[in-house]
């Protein structure tokens, strides 16, 4: 009798096995899974400079990034080059990015037609690639652009430019004058407790006040546990 029921013993002991290796697996799995899941859901913060070079704000920007070991990215308006050529350069010799703002600023000559806009672009594009030799791929528009912004965006997308937007403000173009402090706590305020915060800020030569508050502004967010990136 006792031979009938070997093989009945040795097809449980398999179902054993086979129900360890899949519990095993699926462990695994749900771990593998946990870790890509918090990986997505990462603190991270864009620091997003506009309407520079200038000399004196950029410039202590770039000190304050270079002490903290923070990188970000620069939005040029090209017009404003001129004599500040050693400032672009320092800016991608430093490891930010520099992206395309506008030629001019003149929302008027920018947002004529879709073939201004374009001129516009490339002409910033080519000051940006002969003063430092990086061909520039991102782009914000002057002012958060006009009611065709998602058609010319896709416009822009077929030319090989990222379109980046913001979805927090240090307040600095808002409040003209606001002091150090309130430009750190409205970044805090309008920030919002995202994972992913885009903050916009000025390095154009009257915001000394920004450079003044951004070592506050990264001291906040690196105690929360945000990464700093640039694009």
């Amino acid at each position: 009798m006792q031979k009938k029921y070997v093989p009945l013993v040795v097809f449980l002991a398999a179902l054993l096995v086979l129900a360890a290796h899949l519990g095993a697996r699926a462990a695994l799995s749900a771990s593998t899974f946990a870790l890509a899941q918090e990986r997505d859901e990462e603190k991270r913060i864009y620091l997003t400079f506009d309407d520079g070079p200038s000399t004196v704000v950029t410039g202590r920007i770039l000190d304050t990034l270079a002490q903290e070991g923070v990188k970000a990215t620069f939005f040029i308006v090209s017009d404003r080059v001129p004599g500040r050529e050693e400032t672009l350069r320092r800016i991608v010799r430093e490891g930010h990015t520099v992206g395309i703002h506008s030629a001019t600023h003149v929302y008027s000559q920018i947002y004529a037609s879709d073939e201004a806009l374009l001129a516009d672009i490339e002409r910033c594009a080519a000051c940006i690639s002969r003063v430092t030799g990086v061909t520039p791929r991102v782009y914000r528009f002057p002012g958060g652009g006009t009611a065709e912004r998602e058609r010319q965006s896709a416009l822009l997308a077929k030319r090989g430019l990222r379109v980046v937007r913001w979805n927090a403000v240090c307040g600095d173009e808002e409040t003209p004058g606001a002091p150090a402090q309130a430009l750190v706590e409205e970044s805090i305020r309008t920030a919002g407790g995202r994972r992913t915060v885009v903050l916009l800020l000025h390095d154009s030569a009257p915001h000394r006040a920004t450079a003044e508050a951004l070592p506050a502004i990264i001291a906040h967010f690196r105690a929360q546990g945000y990464d700093f990136c640039a694009y």
